[in-house]
């Protein structure tokens, strides 16, 4: 078993930090993302869509998408639970990710894309005023989760999560996207700070 890994860009890193929490070790394979090596034969043969992080078995089985890769060893390894305990606390810990992932990674993710100039061969075509109309996006999330931080230590409850992952990784990649965390947003500030404390923030 390995993983096709992407260095710093955030799905490959998401893995690598719920990986580190659970203290689960897997052999890595870089690839070369800045040198489009995600795009070569190797890596379409394993993931047609040209995405990382793929996880590769033995037998030479395939899985890609960073929460169905999380998904697997979280069946294997359910403690600690960064998916969920039961019924109810997996279902919120699936609603605060995909929110997380819908309306706060995607649109700094689309501001990065279409705006930076390392990606214009990437993102063809770039248009960079879709890239400036994500930014007020990604900030009007950050304030929904600055005001539920107010009410708990973790973004789905009182315990660290896939949804924290997520939201720790979108929010490091703000800087590169040229979005700023609002100064008045301290429980958001406050969480985040803590994220970046923790052992698996480095992985």
């Amino acid at each position: 078993m390995k993983i096709y890994d992407g260095g710093k860009a955030p799905n490959p890193r998401r893995v690598r930090i719920y990986l580190a929490e659970k203290g689960i070790e897997v052999p890595l394979e870089p690839v070369d993302m800045g040198a489009l090596e995600h795009k070569s034969d190797k890596i379409t043969r394993r993931n047609p869509l040209q995405r990382l992080p793929v996880l590769e078995f033995d037998d030479g089985t395939t899985l890609s998408e960073t929460v169905a890769i999380c998904r697997y060893f979280e069946e294997l390894h359910p403690e600690p639970p960064l998916m969920g305990a039961d019924a109810l606390d997996k279902a919120t810990v699936e609603m605060w990710q995909r929110r997380v992932e819908l309306h706060f990674l995607t649109p700094v993710a689309h501001a990065f894309r279409h705006i930076h100039p390392a990606m214009k061969e990437w993102e063809i075509p770039q248009i960079a005023d879709w890239g400036e109309a994500n930014k007020p996006k990604a900030i009007e999330f950050i304030r929904l989760l600055d005001e539920e931080l107010a009410k708990r230590e973790f973004i789905a409850g009182d315990r660290f999560t896939i949804a924290d992952i997520t939201a720790t990784v979108a929010t490091d990649f703000m800087k590169p996207a040229r979005i700023s965390i609002p100064e008045d947003a301290t429980n958001f500030i406050r969480w985040y700070e803590a994220m970046k404390a923790r052992p698996s923030y480095g992985a």
